[in-house]
């Protein structure tokens, strides 16, 4: 018989590791998601195109508002 003083449903009461952060979202810049990302390489000259972790990016280290992520 497996009861609740066993332990049987604490699985049930678990505490999530996610912390609620409802601020957060206004606070820092978004990143861009697109399909394609030559027009917005082509929006500022220092724009770079690099590939991390098997997704392509826009980074620009001069103009951070720049951003952007296909994948």
């Amino acid at each position: 018989m497996s009861g609740l003083t066993h332990g049987g449903a604490s699985h049930m009461f678990a505490a999530s590791r996610h912390v609620e952060r409802p601020f957060k979202r206004f606070m820092e810049a978004k990143m861009k998601v697109r399909n394609s990302l030559k027009s917005l390489r082509d929006r500022h000259q220092k724009n770079q195109l690099v590939r991390r972790r098997g997704r392509l990016f826009v980074i620009n280290k001069v103009n951070k508002r720049f951003k952007a992520r296909q994948g």
